[in-house]
């Protein structure tokens, strides 16, 4: 025994240091093939429930399986699981132990086996298996070498399981605290619904009616309007308020990696995959989706988000199972889908699924009447964030801010409000210059707006027009804390696109020296 001490201790030291199942694993296997000759490990899991036993780990090509694997009998199961529990060890090639032991081995692993039981704390867990490609490489003399094993792989296994079950407490707590913000129709604890018995009225009405049924939601608005906060007023209220509440911004994920975001994907399925991955359909199971800016969706995906939405079952990316899940989706687009429908750019099937139950947001600059119930909102918001004395907007702010057109809704607000608050430093809000009110170009578009030199023009043309007066004062800046992006108030990917499809050019706003 003596002669295997420094490479036990040095398993040991592995089996500690990674918490994860396959990184100790992988880092067990590279210290035992100094002394073994394996170009494999396996780490199976007894899964009494299902009747089978489950791959946690593999390393080396020999150790994959090539296909599912099938539940086992009572009676096998019964057997592997006495098997494992007198941490025996088995030796032979993978069909002599197929016969010995059948499920013990995934399917298609051939060659060579040296296979150990895991016990914790008096009760099998499941088997260490060591694999390598030529069928009479492991003797007699390896025997004892695994057996000194099978204690730090048994404690790698429980070190997996232990974050898991906190990883799964997270969770819970994290959706447990959700929900309870969704009772509330809040984002966070400082997070109210202003406007919904005024502006909001006939919004929340239509909240009302659809919020106990299943029914898939398509919320209509501009961007920045708060179709998030409408989307937890639905869920809140419907009878998945317990579940989780989970938002997707659909435009800001690439392409190529929509299918697993929204699936998810197994160990492997790809460069890069190290491990199997819930996608948000599967973590918001018992609860709600809220799909925001579904329009930005590419039409393959569109097929399989279809698919879901008709029968709830999906693959994940990688996988060969069909899962199945209970979520309620709820999609929001600031875009024109039935000319997109019309355009192919958006699939009519997937049109008709969707908007079962559409909502219209209407715009910040509709519902004037709501600004100063939210402007006093955000203010004290601000206040408390940032740790300054509270202070409302005066009458003359408030008609600065009745008068403003807010591009950026109320998102943009929100944003002035806490400005505002940093100017004041704690006095007066300083909503004229977060608004930029006596700046050459900032309140080129109020004025305008106020003395009707631009009416009859399109919304395009105004947004355009709103667009390049922002660029122009930031110098051409789109990101940053100076950038037109931040003075409008938007998330600047969102004002990208919509300069791409304004045909607006933000160098011809750069200065000389830039």
């Amino acid at each position: 025994m003596d002669r295997f001490l420094p490479l036990l201790l040095d398993v040991w030291q592995q089996a500690c240091r990674n918490i994860h199942i396959e990184q100790s694993a992988q880092a067990i296997a590279e210290v035992v093939s100094r002394r073994l000759p394996i170009d494999g490990l396996l780490v199976r899991q007894i899964d009494s429930v299902r009747g089978r036993l489950d791959t946690l780990a593999a390393v080396g090509p020999a150790a994959r399986p090539t296909r599912a694997e099938e539940p086992l009998t009572e009676e096998t199961c019964e057997r592997l699981i006495a098997w494992c529990a007198t941490r025996a060890i088995a030796r032979g090639t993978a069909a002599e132990i197929d016969r010995r032991l059948p499920g013990l081995l995934p399917n298609g692993v051939s060659g060579g086996i040296l296979a150990g039981g895991l016990v914790l704390e008096g009760s099998a867990v499941g088997a260490a298996v060591l694999t390598v490609a030529e069928p009479g490489a492991f003797a007699a003399e390896h025997e004892p070498m695994l057996a000194a094993l099978l204690d730090p792989l048994a404690v790698a296994v429980q070190n997996d399981r232990m974050v898991r079950e906190l990883s799964a407490l997270r969770e819970a707590a994290e959706a447990d605290r959700a929900s309870l913000l969704a009772r509330l129709g809040r984002q966070d604890i400082a997070d109210t619904v202003v406007g919904a018995e005024s502006g909001l009225g006939e919004v929340m009405r239509g909240v009302d009616l659809v919020a106990p049924a299943d029914t898939p939601v398509l919320i209509f608005g501009e961007t920045g309007s708060g179709k998030e906060v409408v989307a937890r007023a639905i869920h809140s209220r419907s009878r998945r308020a317990a579940g989780p509440f989970l938002r997707v911004n659909c435009g800001a994920i690439p392409p190529e990696l929509a299918d697993s975001e929204l699936f998810g994907h197994e160990r492997g399925s790809f460069t890069g995959a190290s491990a199997q991955r819930k996608g948000w359909f599967e973590r918001a199971d018992g609860g709600t989706l809220f799909l925001d800016e579904i329009g930005e969706l590419t039409p393959a995906v569109q097929v399989r988000l279809l698919r879901i939405l008709q029968d709830g079952t999906f693959q994940r990316v990688g996988g060969q199972h069909q899962l199945r899940v209970d979520v309620r989706v709820v999609a929001a687009t600031h875009r024109d889908l039935v000319a997109m429908v019309a355009a192919g750019r958006f699939r009519a099937d997937l049109w008709y699924r969707i908007n079962v139950f559409p909502i219209r947001l209407p715009a910040l600059r509709e519902r004037v009447e709501d600004i100063p119930a939210m402007a006093a909102h955000f203010a004290l918001r601000a206040a408390k964030r940032l740790g300054l004395a509270p202070s409302l907007p005066t009458a003359e702010d408030l008609e600065l801010l009745r008068a403003y057109p807010w591009p950026g809704n109320v998102r943009e607000l929100s944003a002035v409000l806490e400005r505002a608050a940093i100017l004041g430093n704690g006095g007066p809000l300083q909503i004229a210059t977060a608004l930029g009110v006596g700046r050459a170009p900032a309140p080129t578009v109020a004025v305008g707006l106020e003395r009707g030199e631009e009416a009859g023009e399109t919304l395009d043309a105004a947004a355009r027009r709103h667009i390049e007066a922002a660029l122009a004062d930031c110098l051409g800046r789109v990101e940053g804390p100076f950038g037109a992006a931040r003075r409008l108030g938007i998330n600047p990917h969102t004002l990208r696109s919509r300069m791409r499809r304004l045909g607006i050019d933000w160098r011809r706003f750069r200065g000389p020296s830039q």
